[in-house]
């Protein structure tokens, strides 16, 4: 992530909307009977920032910060990091549908961010900070559309919603590299994390009780 003066000064991450404006998504995934896990890669600018809201969200089991978009030959930090790649920085959030629903964590997704931007998030900019829902079925890449639609609708946010629908096949979701992982938890007195993070769980907070950061 890019440490800028932006960063330590005041400019962050954040909605142009309040959370609590933000309508619940008329149309959802169903549960199936017996199934308790389920996962879905999002990206919302910085992994670091979106492992943190994730990892706060009632029935999310597990928060892993990676890359897609891109080939595996290209999903090193370094090359994402250049912008020359079709990567973005991304998280794939492991769930229990039982307990919290696909719609709900893109509600918290699109509660935490700006979705407004193109190719840029707060103080980062490039490809690799858009904000996008990678689908890998056609149920969810309906339900994203619709919800996109019914944000829109509703005007919530003040600009145009800009979050591009991308598929992912299996696989095609790379791990980033061991010290991304659980930064946030890591390394709570980091510059970056302290001016950007903050904001966003108290955004997931204005969310209903489902969604509310949960302590682990």
């Amino acid at each position: 992530m890019a440490l800028t003066m932006a960063s330590l000064f005041g400019v962050s991450c954040a909605t142009p909307a309040r959370a609590s404006d933000i309508p619940v998504p008329a149309i959802d995934l169903p549960a199936v009977a017996g199934e308790t896990t389920r996962t879905v890669v999002l990206a919302s600018g910085c992994f670091w920032c979106s492992e943190s809201v994730f990892e706060h969200v009632t029935g999310v089991s597990d928060v892993v910060s990676g890359y897609a978009g891109d080939s595996k030959a290209n999903a090193t930090y370094e090359r994402v990091g250049s912008g020359r790649t079709k990567h973005a920085e991304a998280v794939r959030v492991t769930y229990d549908p039982t307990k919290v629903s696909y719609g709900t964590l893109l509600r918290s997704f699109f509660a935490t961010h700006d979705p407004t931007t193109k190719d840029a998030q707060g103080p980062d900019h490039g490809p690799q900070y858009r904000s996008a829902i990678f689908y890998t079925t056609d149920a969810e890449r309906d339900v994203a559309s619709a919800y996109i639609k019914q944000l829109g609708d509703a005007k919530v946010f003040g600009a145009p919603i800009v979050t591009t629908l991308e598929p992912l096949a299996p696989g095609e979701f790379y791990e980033g590299e061991d010290y991304h992982q659980d930064f946030t938890k890591l390394n709570p007195m980091h510059p970056y994390i302290r001016q950007n993070v903050p904001g966003k769980l108290k955004k997931l907070k204005e969310l209903t009780p489902a969604t509310q950061p949960t302590g682990h």
